[in-house]
């Protein structure tokens, strides 16, 4: 292959995302939980376009041996990033690979511009997974290292020791020692997730030590919950590379959310490692993986609807006079520009009174709101399935309160995205009250 060193020619921002939700996050449970199994070929392409336009400029993806669709797959996702070129810039496409001379054959042919190499190096991976010594693993690796640069110079090689917290590090340089001429950047994967930030920051400083001309790559699994806070602590000990994925889906637990780690990077004012990214598209990015996923943003991703949803009273009432009293992070910049109140029964009389008069229009007093409160409260909790806390309220207002609306028009209620089991993941009208932030944090 004669392709241009395009790798050679880019100069690395201070935080590089290698985004692997098209490796890592098709492993998730999720899909099988929602009876998807896969992503399909239209998914991984608007994945990949919605990457690349955020900012992304690595992507891993699996080696095309895996299965004929990831093969047939990788053409595709090419001419995607390739669209892109003019208004992006050049984005790089990794294939995961093991040290074996069919996976790096077929990455090649597949059109990969590097090679994310990987074996276990850890006790239990030797003993219970390929069953090779520490020895055989560097002789291994080295010759296929030494190969594949000679006849490849142009390609991205990465080499991580799987559940490389569980390899003690005198091992870990025993197999890094020997590939060190040959590789761009060393994986440090936590692949079980026990690793924790003291020792996220040990580990980064005793490579960045030994191998000063190598980058260091970060993989973090979420088993303890540890894989955000693992990766700003390796981000602030100057690790540029971080594997992400949207909503922090993978194997298990999951890995690093790609919007959580950059939302705190801003909160943390590491403004430097933002650059290139296009944060307002955070939500939306979100929004797109989850109905992939045939779910909701949910609750643990900090960008979400549900960072800015109230459904207690004391809430409800402060945030109408001004948000910030509970919402306490600048969300419009990661593109969640509305906040939800939520009618229910912890609503409390100053919602409902809002929500009647300036919402669905109805001529009402405080004292009037105070007194439906009462009844609303008390019916709520009686609810079926198909009937919403707003068509009760309405109702009360209407047929037991005798309440008129003025005549006015009304806007449509906002659309947003539910699941209930006749829609599925698709958009219906919302039963609370979202509010429009009219001004955007400086």
């Amino acid at each position: 292959m004669n392709e241009p060193p395009r790798f050679n020619q880019y100069q690395p921002r201070a935080l590089e995302i290698i985004d692997t939700t098209l490796r890592d996050g098709q492993q998730t449970s999720l899909l099988h939980d929602h009876h998807k199994y896969f992503f399909t070929r239209a998914d991984k392409e608007e994945i990949t376009r919605a990457l690349i336009i955020y900012g992304v400029k690595f992507i891993e993806l699996f080696a095309p041996l895996v299965s004929p669709q990831e093969r047939d797959d990788w053409k595709a996702l090419r001419a995607v990033r390739d669209s892109l070129i003019t208004q992006k810039g050049y984005t790089f496409l990794l294939a995961h690979v093991r040290c074996h001379p069919r996976d790096v054959e077929s990455a090649i042919d597949g059109g990969a511009d590097g090679l994310n190499f990987y074996i276990g190096t850890s006790p239990e991976s030797r003993a219970y997974n390929h069953g090779n010594d520490l020895d055989t693993i560097v002789k291994k690796a080295a010759t296929l290292f030494e190969e594949v640069r000679r006849n490849y110079p142009h390609l991205i090689l990465r080499f991580s020791g799987e559940d490389a917290f569980r390899t003690r590090e005198d091992e870990l340089f025993h197999v890094y020692d020997a590939v060190a001429p040959y590789v761009d950047r060393f994986g440090t994967p936590d692949t079980v997730g026990i690793a924790t930030p003291p020792s996220v920051a040990r580990r980064v400083r005793v490579l960045r030590e030994r191998y000063p001309q190598v980058e260091l790559e970060g993989h973090f699994h979420d088993d303890r919950g540890f894989s955000l806070i693992n990766s700003l602590e390796a981000v602030k000990n100057d690790m540029r590379y971080i594997n992400t994925t949207l909503l922090g889906i993978a194997e298990r637990s999951g890995i690093t959310s790609m919007t959580a780690l950059l939302f705190n990077l801003y909160i943390d004012r590491e403004f430097d490692k933002l650059e290139g990214y296009h944060l307002r598209g955070s939500y939306p990015i979100n929004v797109l993986a989850a109905d992939k996923l045939r779910m909701l943003v949910p609750p643990r991703e900090p960008v979400s609807l549900t960072n800015r949803t109230h459904t207690a009273g004391v809430h409800q009432n402060a945030v109408l006079n001004d948000a910030s009293v509970y919402e306490a992070h600048p969300l419009d910049l990661f593109g969640v520009s509305e906040t939800e109140i939520l009618l229910g029964p912890l609503s409390g009389w100053n919602i409902i009174h809002y929500f009647l008069k300036e919402i669905r229009y109805f001529e009402i007093d405080e004292a009037t709101a105070k007194e439906i409160a009462v009844v609303f409260k008390e019916r709520v909790y009686k609810l079926a399935p198909d009937i919403s806390p707003e068509q009760v309220l309405i109702d009360i207002a209407e047929k037991e309160f005798g309440l008129a609306r003025l005549n006015l028009p009304q806007a449509a209620p906002p659309i947003v995205q539910r699941l209930d089991s006749s829609n599925g993941a698709k958009p219906t009208m919302a039963n609370g009250i979202q509010l429009k932030r009219t001004t955007e944090a400086a």
